[in-house]
Parts: structure tokens; C-alpha cells; sequence
């Protein structure tokens, strides 16, 4: 099988997903009730606990969050109840979705399980940054935006199970690079069509690209997201490397210097430190 271009292989993905060949990647059922439940405003702290321990291993990763430096208070959290009455309803809502986001990022064979790895570390890199920046445009959630940064790349998952059958891509790591970054945007914004998100998060994985976008608002997710992600590639041999930081209108509007350093800034590297070791886990 040969493709002449990126649109080709968006021509063949969206074939593929017409036809049930291709599942698109989706949150699951314990991260979609939860959200489902929250957004109503119907849930108690019980209600929401007996949902999560449903999920054992789920309850037990919320529970180290809840004690980590990021949420720690003056007493160990011991239980999912604890944890919930501590971090609040729409703190465990978002923190649900960006824990069990990591279970996407596992390859179905061993195969591309290298690029599957790289493209978490990277997802939990940008992750981190969008977290620790927040406090330049408190207007926006902290943990939203940490789950802003663990999306921003989602449609890359489709292409790494495709090319596990296309010897082109699957043989070639050049070619498959390139296509990743080509392709994985338009492919992003299919499967944010079908995840049932804030409007606010829905542009992420489609516009953070999109370098010469300017809404005229105040920051948003996708301005946020921009700016971690050309943090995180910074002195890389990433394509996006070339982007004339002065030009992304996204610095101006979260107050920074479009050649500033973030890492440099005080209590910055801090942040990001401890939002990654949470992610790790």
C-alpha cells in the first residue's frame, strides 16, 4: 500500500474508521460516568467514591495523587471518600480522565511500544509546563490544563495502530515521523469530536498547531498548550523548532516574553517537576 500524501492516508484513515476496521481511541466508561455524573452537579462525595472503586487500580492511583506534593493536606489521605471530599468534584473529574489517559498510550504489540512511550513522555512533558503556567492566566484550571497537555497529541494513537500493518511507515522511522506530525492534528480533532469534553478543550489537539492563530480573547487551552508544547521541543530537531516564537501570538497572551525560558522563571521548574513525578506513578 502506497500513499502519495498526508490527505491520502487521512483518505484511508477515515475509510478504515467507516468501515469498523479502525477504534479510535476512547475514554473508559469509569472516566466518562464520572465526568457524566459531575457536569450534572448531582454527585455527593459517596456517590462519586463508589463509582471509582469499581476500578481498583484507578482508585488506587487517585489516592496517591490525592497525597502527592501538588494536593497534599495536613492529614493522609486513606480512602477514596477522603480523597474526593478533599479534591472536590470537578478536580477528580478531570483528574480521572488524565490517569487513565496513560492506558491509551500501551501498544498492542511490541512492535512500536518505543513510540508509544516517547509519545506519553512527551504528552506528559507538555502536561506538566501547561500546569505550572497556569499561574500566569488564573482564569484558566490547573488541572484542566494538565489534561489539555495529555491530549494535545491523542491522534497520534490511530496512526501508530495503522502502521503497524503498512510496511512503509512501520520499516521506515523517517517516513513515520513525518507522518505522525503531518497527519496526527486532523486525526486529532476526529476523536474530539467523539469524546464528550468542554467545548474549551475540544480545539486542543486540532489548533495547537496552528501557530499563526490569534482569537483576539483572553488565553485559552489551546494558547496554553502552544506555548508548553514549543517549550518542551525547545533545542530539538523538531520541525516546529523553525516557528518564529515572536510571531505566536499565544506568548503575548499569557503575559510571557516570546524568548523567555519558562524553566527559569521562579517556582516554574518546581512545578513541572512535581507534576511529572505525579504522572509517573
Amino acid at each position: 500500500m502506497q500513499f502519495k500524501s498526508v490527505k491520502d492516508f487521512l483518505v484511508h484513515v477515515q475509510s478504515e474508521i467507516d468501515a469498523n476496521r479502525l477504534i479510535l481511541p476512547t475514554l473508559p466508561d469509569i472516566a466518562l460516568k464520572v465526568r457524566d455524573t459531575v457536569s450534572k452537579g448531582e454527585a455527593s462525595a459517596l456517590e462519586l467514591s463508589n463509582m471509582i472503586v469499581t476500578d481498583a487500580a484507578l482508585a488506587a492511583r487517585l489516592i496517591q495523587v490525592a497525597n502527592s506534593p501538588l494536593y497534599r493536606g495536613t492529614s493522609e489521605v486513606k480512602n477514596i471518600q477522603m480523597a474526593v471530599s478533599r479534591l472536590g468534584n470537578n478536580t477528580i473529574k478531570t483528574l480521572i480522565t488524565s490517569l487513565v489517559m496513560q492506558q491509551m498510550f500501551s501498544p498492542k504489540s511490541k512492535l512500536l511500544e518505543d513510540e508509544f512511550r516517547k509519545n506519553w513522555e512527551a504528552s506528559v512533558n507538555v502536561s506538566a509546563i501547561c500546569r505550572a503556567l497556569v499561574s500566569f492566566v488564573p482564569h484558566l484550571d490547573a488541572d484542566e490544563a494538565m489534561l489539555a497537555g495529555l491530549i494535545h497529541q491523542i491522534g497520534k494513537l490511530p496512526i501508530l495502530m495503522l502502521v503497524e500493518d503498512i510496511p512503509e511507515f512501520r520499516d521506515s522511522p523517517s517516513r513515520l515521523n513525518k507522518l505522525l506530525e503531518k497527519a496526527h492534528p486532523a486525526i486529532g480533532k476526529i476523536i474530539m469530536e467523539t469524546w464528550s469534553f468542554p467545548a474549551e478543550l475540544k480545539d486542543v489537539a486540532s489548533e495547537y498547531v496552528n501557530f499563526q492563530r490569534d482569537t483576539g480573547k483572553s488565553a485559552d487551552y489551546v494558547d496554553l498548550v502552544q506555548v508548553a508544547f514549543l517549550q518542551s521541543i525547545a533545542g530539538t530537531d523538531h520541525p516546529a523548532c523553525r516557528v518564529d516564537w515572536s510571531s505566536v501570538k499565544a506568548f503575548e497572551k499569557l503575559g510571557l516574553a516570546a524568548d523567555q525560558d519558562v524553566l527559569e522563571i521562579e517556582g516554574v521548574s518546581e512545578e513541572i517537576e512535581l507534576a511529572q513525578s505525579m504522572m509517573s506513578f
